[in-house]
């Protein structure tokens, strides 16, 4: 598997082009997996100054669609909100591998994947 590291700039550039399809968002954090199915409609960035503490992200990127949380294997739940936010941070690293995206920060891991 070849991992090419990209600037946030290169991945917004990748991940804009997913606009429309689905995808699978596993997030790996304290030893914890949860995953999201998404059909994704849009990306958004945000930069939050008034953070109350350092749990909440100063920057994050939304990715916004209609979509489930996986339970099992027979099915999921609806996402609570049409959007799933990603902490980022200046230490996170986004790594493109020609099918999946991962971004890793210092809470955990997200992969983006197409699905279907």
């Amino acid at each position: 598997m070849n991992n090419n590291y990209l600037t946030v700039e290169q991945f917004n550039q990748f991940i804009q082009q997913w606009s429309g399809k689905t995808i699978k968002i596993t997030k790996q954090e304290l030893g914890d997996q949860d995953s999201i199915i998404m059909k994704l409609d849009d990306i958004s960035y945000h930069k939050d100054t008034r953070r109350i503490d350092d749990y909440e992200p100063m920057h994050s990127i939304h990715l916004i669609g209609e979509g489930t949380t996986e339970i099992d294997a027979q099915g999921g739940v609806p996402l609570p909100a049409s959007s799933y936010e990603i902490p980022l941070e200046d230490t996170t690293q986004y790594q493109f591998d020609d099918i999946r995206f991962s971004l890793v920060t210092e809470r955990g891991t997200y992969t983006i994947e197409l699905y279907g």
